[in-house]
């Protein structure tokens, strides 16, 4: 009875003029529709604090310069965060030896940007490419891009240097560097632990939630640039 049931509910019926209709949405369909009101959700939500960052273009909003300010700064905005988790969840769905590396790249070249930008090195454009850091790691996990894990590490290595630069510059020069650098190195790492994390659990039911959350973070992506 239930396999006739099912037969009949999903059976496609014919018009008289021999075309062809359904009585519900595609699965394709319903998903597309999930995907863009999670998108605007997102937009919606985000917007209004997308370039609220203490610390970004002079405004250091209170922000202390020793382990404890460095290692809030990462979970302070919307752009730093969204990105190093997009990271971790995105090495969970490359898998393997990505799972490690790509994070570990991203930290790794986030100090030296750090570097850069605690030495006076001027780094143009770099708000809008934290900015474009977000959109691309959004869409990277959205469509499931599978990249060799090298070309992961450098595409991530390069965002990265934009991250670390933003966090080097905004450091004035009595700060206490080196414990500033750890505390945001520290969150770095366990944001990207956090994303790997989730992804793993996630992935083994289904590949949707970490798809979803790239179309959230995409969305994001698009809120931090039109702020």
């Amino acid at each position: 009875m239930a396999g006739f049931l099912d037969h009949r509910l999903f059976q496609p019926r014919r018009t008289h003029a021999g075309g062809v209709e359904r009585d519900v949405l595609s699965e394709g369909m319903k998903i597309s529709l999930t995907r863009r009101f999670l998108a605007l959700a997102a937009v919606l939500a985000i917007a209004p604090w997308a370039s609220a960052h203490p610390g970004h273009e002079g405004d250091h909003g209170g922000v202390t310069w020793d382990f404890a300010g460095g290692f809030a700064h990462p979970l302070s905005g919307w752009d730093h965060l969204l990105a190093m988790v997009a990271v971790g969840l995105w090495a969970a769905q490359l898998g393997g030896r990505a799972r490690w590396l790509v994070p570990s790249a991203f930290v790794a070249d986030m100090v030296a940007g750090a570097a850069l930008g605690r030495a006076g090195f001027h780094l143009p454009g770099s708000e809008q490419a934290i900015a474009a850091s977000v959109l691309v790691l959004g869409l990277l996990l959205a469509r499931a891009v599978r990249l060799p894990v090298t070309a992961g590490m450098a595409l991530v290595g390069a965002f990265a240097i934009f991250h670390g630069w933003a966090h080097g510059a905004e450091m004035p020069a009595a700060a206490r560097g080196l414990g500033y650098g750890a505390g945001f190195v520290l969150a770095t790492a366990g944001l990207h632990a956090v994303g790997v994390g989730l992804g793993s659990l996630a992935a083994r039911r289904s590949d949707r939630f970490a798809r979803y959350a790239g179309w959230v973070v995409t969305a994001a992506g698009v809120a931090l640039f039109a702020a």
